[in-house]
C-alpha cells in the first residue's frame, strides 16, 4: 500500500513526477503529564498511513488523544491540511467535535442501545444530515464493509470482527480528514485477526484522509503502515518504512521486534569497537559512532574455541534456552550478550544447560555496520 506521486503532464508532453504530497498533519505534539512527556514531531501526508508503534506506556495513546482533540496540547502546535486545532502559545484549541476527525478505539465504543446502522448514522446526524439520508448512507458503509444483512443488529450480537467493521465503518461515514485507529485489532483472537487486518488495509487503501494507527505489534504496524514512527519514553527515535525499519534498527526495542542483535559503538574501519572494549569485525568499513546488527541465526555455538575461527569469537555463558518456532533460541551472558538461533538437535548435541560456558562465533559477513 503506497501514496506514490501524481504524474502531470509537462510542456513537452512528458510525464513530469509532482512533488510529494502536502501533509495533510503538521504538528509537534508536547503533552505535559508531570511524570511523563511526550514531545513527538508528526506529519502525515493525505493518503497515508502512519503506524505509531512502540512499547506500552511509550507516549501513542497520549499522541492519539492530543490529535483527536481529547488532550490539550502543553506546548507546540498541531495544523490539519493547514487549519490549526491546537495552538496552546496562541491560545487556541478546537474541541473535538468540530475536527474532522474519525476515531476507532480499542474496544470500539458502540452505543449499546442503537442498532448497527443507527451507530454508523450517528455521525452523520450529528453533522445536520436528515435521518432518512443519514440511514441510507450508512447502510452504503455496512455494505462496504460486508455487513449490509447485520444492519439492525444490536453491538451484543456481534462478533469482535464485525464490532471493527461497524466502528470503522462509523468513523469513515462522515469522510474525516483524519482517521485514527487505537489498537484495533487488540481485541481480536488470532484468526479473525488475519482476516480482519487483510480488509482493514483494503478500506485504508481507498480513504483519502490521513490515517495514524497506534499499535504495539509490529506485524500490525508493517503490514498496514506506509510509514512507521517509532516512539519510546514519549520521543520519536526512529522512522521509515518497513524494510528500513527492520534492516537497520536504532534501538534495542526495535532489534527485538525485529529478531536482531544489535550493538553500538565506534566505527573504524572494518571494525567496531563497544564501550566494554570488544571489538566486532564487519565486512564493510564504517567511521564514527555506529550500531552493528546480526541475526541470531548467524551465531555459532560451541562448547571449545574452535579451530579457524571467524574474527567474531568470544567466551560465553548460557543465560536461559527456549523454543523458538522451529528453533532453539540461546540466550547468552559475557562480554557480548546476543541470541543465537540453533537446531533442536545441535542443542541437544550440545547439551546446553543455564550457566554453562561455551564458545560463540559470528562471521564479519553475516553482521551489517551502519552509521549511528
Amino acid at each position: 500500500m503506497t501514496t506514490g506521486r501524481p504524474m502531470t503532464t509537462g510542456h513537452a508532453g512528458q510525464p513530469v513526477t509532482a512533488g510529494p504530497p502536502a501533509a495533510a498533519v503538521a504538528a509537534g505534539l508536547v503533552v505535559d503529564l508531570g511524570g511523563f512527556q511526550l514531545d513527538l514531531p508528526l506529519t502525515v501526508a493525505a493518503g497515508e498511513v502512519v503506524a505509531l508503534l512502540g512499547p506500552n506506556g511509550a507516549g501513542k495513546s497520549t499522541a492519539l488523544r492530543a490529535l483527536a482533540g481529547l488532550r490539550p496540547l502543553s506546548a507546540g502546535h498541531l495544523h490539519l491540511d493547514g487549519v490549526p486545532l491546537d495552538s496552546p502559545s496562541d491560545r487556541l484549541f478546537v474541541p473535538p467535535e468540530r475536527r474532522s476527525v474519525g476515531v476507532v478505539f480499542q474496544d470500539y465504543l458502540l452505543f449499546p442501545h442503537m442498532s448497527t446502522l443507527d451507530n454508523v448514522a450517528f455521525g452523520l446526524r450529528c453533522q445536520g444530515m436528515r435521518r432518512a439520508a443519514a440511514r441510507r448512507t450508512a447502510a452504503g458503509w455496512l455494505e462496504r464493509v460486508g455487513l449490509a444483512g447485520q444492519a439492525h443488529t444490536r453491538p451484543r450480537q456481534l462478533s469482535g470482527g464485525q464490532a471493527q467493521r461497524v466502528a470503522l465503518a462509523r468513523a469513515l461515514a462522515v469522510r474525516p480528514r483524519l482517521l485514527l485507529l487505537d489498537e484495533p485489532l487488540a481485541a481480536l483472537d488470532a484468526r479473525t485477526r488475519l482476516d480482519i487486518r487483510a480488509q482493514l488495509r483494503r478500506h485504508l487503501a481507498a480513504h483519502e484522509g490521513a490515517t495514524v494507527l497506534v499499535t504495539h505489534d509490529p506485524l500490525d504496524a508493517m503490514v498496514l503502515g506506509d510509514r512507521i514512527v517509532v516512539v519510546e519514553d514519549g520521543r520519536l527515535v526512529q522512522q521509515g518504512d518497513a524494510a528500513e525499519i527492520t534492516r537497520r534498527p536504532r534501538t534495542d526495542y526495535v532489534a527485538r521486534l525485529v529478531g536482531l542483535n544489535l550493538f553500538r559503538g565506534e566505527g573504524s574501519g572494518r571494525a567496531v569497537r563497544l564501550a566494554g572494549g570488544v571489538e566486532i569485525a564487519v565486512a564493510e568499513p564504517v567511521a564514527g559512532p555506529a550500531f552493528v546488527a546480526f541475526r541470531p541465526s548467524a551465531v555459532a555455538l560451541f562448547l571449545s574455541r574452535p579451530d579457524g575461527s571467524p574474527r567474531n569469537t568470544w567466551p560465553a555463558r548460557v543465560d536461559g534456552v527456549e523454543r523458538h518456532g522451529d528453533s532453539v533460541r540461546v540466550h547468552l551472558d559475557g562480554p557480548l550478550p546476543a541470541a543465537s538461533d540453533i537446531t533442536p538437535a545441535a542443542a541437544a548435541e550440545l547439551g546446553l544447560a543455564p550457566g554453562q560456558p561455551v564458545w560463540a562465533a559470528v562471521k564479519a559477513i553475516e553482521t551489517s555496520a551502519y552509521p549511528a
